[in-house]
């Protein structure tokens, strides 16, 4: 039996807005470069903290390894991940990926996302 999944708009309860990042933003993990782009989106949902979304053309694909874990949000849609093999243990499911995303956050497809804590860091250097 397959269970619907329940899809939400965003609105005033739940605010996203997606707006260009100001600068580059580099992404390293056991000091390789992951993602280096000047064409970052921020995502800023409801009180969350605001998450970088990188294009995919601007991160190295041969550093990531899809992974099999996946998670669900009403707002955004089916959720894929990737580890990073380089980073070992810490970096398992790193980054995150909205692959077909609801219409509302439609700019963050082909976009990928980095868990700061499972990075060594996300740059925003002054540009």
């Amino acid at each position: 039996m397959t269970v619907a999944k329940l899809s939400k708009s965003p609105g005033p309860d739940h605010p996203i807005t997606i707006t260009p990042a100001k600068g580059p933003v580099i992404v390293r993990v056991q000091g390789r470069v992951i993602a280096e782009t000047r064409n970052a989106l921020i995502l800023q949902e409801a009180s969350y903290p605001p998450v970088f979304y990188i294009p995919r053309q601007d991160a190295d694909m041969a550093l990531l390894a899809r992974s099999d874990h996946t998670s669900y949000c009403p707002y955004k849609g089916d959720c894929s991940y990737f580890s990073i093999p380089v980073g070992g243990s810490k970096s398992r499911n790193a980054v995150w990926s909205y692959e077909a995303p609801y219409p509302a956050v439609a700019a963050i497809q082909n976009y990928l996302a980095f868990y700061p804590d499972r990075v060594d860091a996300i740059e925003t250097p002054p540009s």
